[in-house]
């Protein structure tokens, strides 16, 4: 079945989902309103900068891409996550406050990396 194997779908849904929740969280803790579009709004930069990062490992690593590694897969699309997040945050009008980023950063690395630690953890499926 597809869904035991350890499949690079799975692995881009989670850090999708993980990084949705991070904005969720974001949006919640300040109290921000419009629930679907507000979310889209503040998610969109960072959901882009994880397919960056998803991207640019894949081309950098192609014949041996493991979605689960930590190194480099999870470090890359951290990084690319919260740098290009950043960056078409301050394209779009979107604050970059330092605590901002520092938050982002941080948060999206326990996330994005943790889960992959996480992982390594369990039984490797058999295919």
């Amino acid at each position: 079945m597809w869904v035991t194997k350890r499949s690079p779908i799975i692995a881009a849904v989670v850090d999708l989902i993980l990084v949705i929740v991070f904005c969720a969280i974001g949006r919640r803790s300040h109290d921000e309103a419009g629930a679907i579009t507000g979310l889209v709004h503040t998610a969109w930069p960072f959901v882009a900068g994880a397919a960056v990062g998803w991207a640019a490992t894949w081309a950098l690593y192609r014949d041996k891409f493991d979605a689960y590694l930590i190194l480099p897969t999870g470090v890359v699309v951290w990084v690319s996550t919260v740098v290009v997040g950043m960056i078409l945050r301050v394209i779009s009008g979107q604050g970059t406050a330092f605590s901002f980023v520092v938050v982002a950063a941080t948060v999206l690395a326990v996330f994005l990396l943790g889960w992959r630690a996480l992982a390594k953890l369990l039984p490797t499926p058999k295919n």
